[in-house]
């Protein structure tokens, strides 16, 4: 471990503790997620590109890193915020420290800050941009940088995720889907895979015609990071291809899909970020625990002047967890069944969008 290490935020706050990982200097929107495991899959989730992730559990790199966990080649989020880290993990499969994971990838860390404190104040005030330093660098300068960067609604950041090839998983089988890329996680593609069906991933500005070209029984709209109003190309794509394949969605997925039929979307003021939110299905009542990962979200009121029906909800605050179209095979969900981490309540409905391509 090295010396100190400071996080700014635009409102002013300036936090003080010890550095880990790699010595250098981030800026990106300060977001929190609640997960108790999952340390390694939630630095390497595409959505947390651009973002500083802080941690609200006390204790994290207890258990290592393992390659395994990865869900994209690197890790993406621009910064580590924890309050403790652990120097020695205690798991057999470890391959690496959390210290020695954020410094192969170039990505800063602190540690031995009052987390709990900073959650409150972002449940407060709302995401806020930040700059996080483990170099000698002045409090003003440090704080002119959290300030002066854009602010993520006005990031084009799938572009940074998404391939820039097509790229084909497995043999192509009975059954075959088309993956828009704005963010996919591994864990997404493998679960597909799980169940015999072939994966094509495509870039997230391709055009529909060359996605048809690869005879695809049904498409996939990723989730991904970033303002999904900036996303046009990928929505008029959306439009051409919805009512020629079933289409199922996955939290950017989902927002993209509900713009494509004319609805609207909006900024949270924190987002929901971890592996402990609730869902209820309005049709069975059924409520499950989900892991989600998004700082946007469908404006449900617009979705009462479009194609589309509202089939779930959260239960912390209301916003739409699930839509579906009155008449073509189309299903878009909020949260993550891949989980990765969290719960797997509702990995059948991977199963589920099988059974409708199968059908169609």
């Amino acid at each position: 471990m090295k010396n100190g290490a400071k996080l700014a935020l635009e409102d002013g706050t300036i936090v003080k503790g010890e550095s880990f990982g790699y010595e250098t200097t981030k800026v990106g929107e300060v977001v929190f997620t609640t997960g108790m495991v999952g340390y390694t899959e939630s630095l390497t989730d595409p959505s947390f590109n651009g973002q500083i992730l802080m941690s609200t559990y006390p204790l994290e790199g207890n258990y290592g890193v393992s390659e395994e966990h990865y869900q994209s080649d690197r890790i993406q989020a621009e910064g580590y915020v924890v309050r403790e880290v652990c120097k020695k993990p205690s798991r057999y499969t470890a391959q690496k420290t959390l210290n020695d994971f954020l410094e192969e990838f170039e990505i800063p860390g602190i540690s031995g800050v009052d987390t709990r404190d900073l959650t409150l104040k972002i449940r407060n005030h709302g995401s806020m941009k930040g700059a996080i330093s483990t170099e000698d660098i002045e409090d003003e300068e440090l704080l002119e940088l959290a300030r002066n960067q854009k602010s993520i609604v006005d990031l084009d950041l799938v572009p940074e995720v998404s391939t820039k090839e097509t790229q084909i998983y497995g043999q192509y089988n009975k059954t075959n889907v088309a993956i828009i890329d704005c963010g996919v996680k591994n864990s997404i593609i493998n679960n597909f895979l799980d169940l015999g069906v072939g994966v094509v991933r495509v870039p997230y500005d391709m055009d529909y015609r060359d996605i048809l070209d690869y005879d695809v029984d049904g498409l996939m709209v990723s989730c991904g990071p970033g303002n999904p109003e900036r996303m046009g190309t990928t929505v008029e794509n959306i439009k051409k291809l919805s009512n020629r394949l079933p289409v199922f969605g996955i939290c950017m997925g989902q927002q993209l899909i509900a713009k494509s039929f004319g609805a609207k979307t909006f900024k949270m003021k924190f987002g929901h970020r971890g592996a402990n939110q609730p869902v209820k299905d309005l049709k069975t009542g059924k409520v499950f625990v989900t892991s989600q990962n998004h700082g946007f979200s469908v404006d449900a009121e617009s979705l009462k002047d479009s194609d589309l029906e509202l089939t779930q909800i959260n239960l912390n605050d209301g916003t739409p967890e699930g839509f579906a179209h009155k008449e073509l095979p189309l299903k878009c969900i909020q949260y993550h069944p891949e989980a990765s981490p969290g719960p797997n309540d509702t990995r059948s409905l991977f199963e589920e969008f099988k059974e409708t391509i199968e059908k169609y």
